[in-house]
């Protein structure tokens, strides 16, 4: 039975922010800021105390947004991550006891690969979309060049010291579909809950197109 893919879900916006949500009561507020922006595929993080009761909250009151969670480690968190409502799952790495909950669970999934090792082991359990991480500590656009020759079929989602500079740059690979990055969320913004700041950088990351 092939797996449900990612990328009917990404539309037409090229970035997802990466969000680690500290105050629950951020969370909407933050996702429709984003999504006012024009990025709709967001992805909050499994790195704070509140993160699965903000996506839950995300999930109930803004239908509008597509909803990742990230940051999974475990089977026990993909269950949770699945029963909140998540609509894809992303992990930093990937084990084969939790690539195998991945591949067993009903959504998307963009299981974590740093290596070639790594991104076959994930085809052998049926992916073919696959979050690339850290990307420019495991070699950026250079090491995905080099993987689109023995793996072509691959696509990716590179996550890891993305910036508006070498967005671009990333997206001008033939095997990479989107890219993911805190800097559409920067701290000084959300302490202030300055959601009209949010929303201005959010209609800048989803201009960002392919450097030609």
């Amino acid at each position: 039975m092939p797996r449900p893919s990612f990328a009917p879900l990404l539309g037409e916006a090229r970035v997802i922010p990466v969000l680690a949500i500290d105050h629950l009561e951020d969370a909407v507020p933050l996702a429709r800021a984003l999504h006012a922006g024009g990025l709709g595929v967001i992805e909050v993080t499994l790195r704070t105390p509140v993160a699965l009761a903000a996506c839950a909250a995300i999930a109930r009151e803004c239908p509008e947004v597509v909803l990742g969670i990230g940051t999974i480690l475990t089977p026990d968190q993909v269950k949770q991550a699945v029963d909140v409502g998540a609509q894809f799952l992303v992990t930093p790495g990937t084990s084969e006891k939790l690539g195998r909950a991945l591949a067993d669970s009903d959504v998307a999934a963009l299981p974590g690969s740093g290596t070639l090792s790594e991104m076959v082991a994930l085809m052998e359990m049926g992916f073919r979309e696959m979050k690339f991480f850290p990307a420019e500590a495991a070699g950026g656009r250079d090491y995905l060049k080099s993987v689109a020759g023995p793996i072509a079929e691959l696509r990716f989602c590179p996550t890891g010291g993305i910036t508006p500079a070498n967005a671009p740059d990333y997206l001008a690979l033939p095997n990479v579909m989107c890219v993911g990055g805190s800097w559409v969320t920067p701290k000084t913004a959300l302490a202030k809950r300055d959601w009209a700041e949010i929303t201005r950088l959010s209609k800048e990351a989803a201009a960002l197109r392919a450097r030609i």
